[in-house]
């Protein structure tokens, strides 16, 4: 039996303006700035600059229509003189910006020269191989990734040349092509299938010496011991003295493990980071600026209010002409709305920056990443009195210049410990610890993670082996045995 009844329920739901502004916050400077082009070029009652208008306050009504009702729209509704000023200075007499000259070139230039690829292509041209080679050396390189490594197996590559390039041969043949062009190419060691055949290509490509001679020697018949680090293992097995093991590793350390990467990337836009924020000490305090281009002046076309004058001194209104105003009225309030919401995308960066700088007021001051509190978004959220995804979306992506470079706000944020003195400190001065401990370390005997736990619990900070271990593989740092020095 079918029921008829009325439910009451509360629901949040997010406005279109309001899910507007949060995309707009989350989008760092230059994101930003395309995001405003896109905008521009999407909605024509958008303008930059100001613009030397008339204020418009008359009243537009619309006759009705055969077709449809009675229906009004209001000059108040459209409201324009929101959108306009009565400025009659362009903007580029009276704008001032905080960053240079220097900074107004937005478009980063592709890297010029030759790419990695072309490179070892154009190499092959100086070798004369017959054209089942060359095809098959042209292969080899097309497989060959960034760091200048062919990582398949000879047997995959065989049957590759079959099936997508119609080469039927042999294991036997692609190894020789591989070992008699390939190796030979520049640079040294490309084309090798792991770290052992890269490295000794490179050894062997050297004027030879005892030393050399030794380290291919190690490297051919002892590589997981060199690699391991089991220095008093080679010494017996080789039975050399340590000054020779010392000569032998200067040797190998010489050598580039990634031969391609000084080519791989450099037909790439270079990267480049823009600050959204700056803080600069003066006289003793310190100043926040935000980026300028993070506030441009934005204003309805001056077309579209003769537009709306038009109508407005129109005796006779057609159908055509009350559309058009609609059309307006929408662009309008689509333009109302994004200025708004950059307005509020100008003051709640600025907010949360403030109040991240007072935060970590002592950081900012001297740059001593031990003064670091620990901090989390709510501890910012509850200051501010906004939502931890508000404070989140500001500090994900953008960055801050600094007297001490230029940081990613994110990692200005960290969990909290307590130190021996049941005083709150933050994990990164404990990651600073570490790296100090570590760094002034008798590197022929290197501190275990256990004795590191140790040290810094007679410094004041009692943690754990596993978290030792932890922050040591955030750190990058690698196990002891690994950090073993002769």
């Amino acid at each position: 039996m079918l029921k008829q009844s009325l439910n009451y329920k509360l629901l949040q739901k997010l406005s279109p303006q309001q899910i507007q502004l949060m995309k707009l916050i989350q989008l760092p400077t230059q994101a930003f700035e395309e995001r405003l082009k896109q905008e521009i070029e999407e909605n024509p009652a958008l303008d930059t600059g100001k613009e030397e208008v008339e204020k418009f306050e008359d009243t537009l009504a619309n006759e009705q229509d055969e077709n449809e009702g009675s229906e009004k729209i209001e000059a108040e509704d459209i409201n324009i003189d929101e959108y306009l000023s009565d400025d009659e200075y362009p903007s580029y007499k009276t704008q001032a910006n905080n960053y240079s000259a220097d900074d107004d070139e937005k478009n980063v230039p592709y890297a010029a020269g030759t790419s990695f690829h072309q490179s070892l292509l154009n190499q092959l041209n100086t070798f004369r191989i017959d054209e089942e080679e060359r095809a098959i050396a042209e292969f080899l390189v097309g497989s060959i990734d960034d760091s200048g490594y062919i990582r398949r197996e000879i047997i995959d590559l065989v049957d590759d040349l079959a099936f997508t390039q119609n080469i039927f041969t042999s294991e036997e043949v692609v190894e020789k092509t591989l070992l008699g062009v390939i190796h030979r190419l520049d640079p040294i060691g490309v084309g090798a299938r792991d770290l052992k055949e890269c490295l000794i290509i490179q050894l062997k490509a050297k004027s030879q010496k005892e030393s050399r001679s030794l380290a291919i020697d190690i490297l051919e018949n002892a590589f997981d011991h060199f690699v391991k680090k089991h220095y008093r293992k080679l010494l017996e097995k080789f039975n050399i003295s340590e000054e020779k093991l010392k000569e032998i590793n200067l040797e190998i350390g010489k050598l580039n493990p990634k031969p391609g990467s000084s080519y791989a990337g450099n037909n790439k836009i270079a990267e480049q980071i823009v600050p959204d924020f700056s803080i600069k000490i003066i006289d003793g305090q310190l100043e926040l600026t935000l980026n300028s281009r993070n506030a441009p002046e934005l204003h309805v076309s001056r077309e579209y209010n003769n537009m709306l004058k038009g109508y407005s001194d129109a005796k006779e209104k057609s159908k055509s002409q009350k559309d058009a105003v609609m059309f307006i009225k929408q662009k309008l309030d689509a333009a109302k709305w994004f200025i708004d919401a950059i307005k509020q995308r100008q003051q709640t960066l600025l907010v949360t920056m403030n109040s991240i700088m007072h935060y970590q007021y002592d950081y900012f001051l001297t740059g001593d990443e031990r003064k670091l509190k620990p901090m989390i978004l709510k501890d910012i959220a509850d200051e501010i009195k906004m939502d931890v995804s508000t404070v989140s979306r500001v500090a994900n992506s953008k960055y801050v210049s600094t007297p001490y470079g230029t940081k990613l706000i994110k990692e200005f944020f960290s969990e909290s410990m307590k130190n021996d003195q049941g005083e709150d400190i933050s994990t990164r001065e404990i990651k600073k610890i570490l790296e100090t401990v570590v760094a002034e370390e008798n590197k022929r005997k290197p501190l275990t993670d256990e004795k590191l736990a140790t040290l810094l619990k007679e410094k004041g900070y009692p943690i754990a082996r596993r978290t030792v271990a932890k922050y040591r593989e955030q750190l990058d740092i690698p196990v002891a045995r690994l950090r073993k020095e002769l």
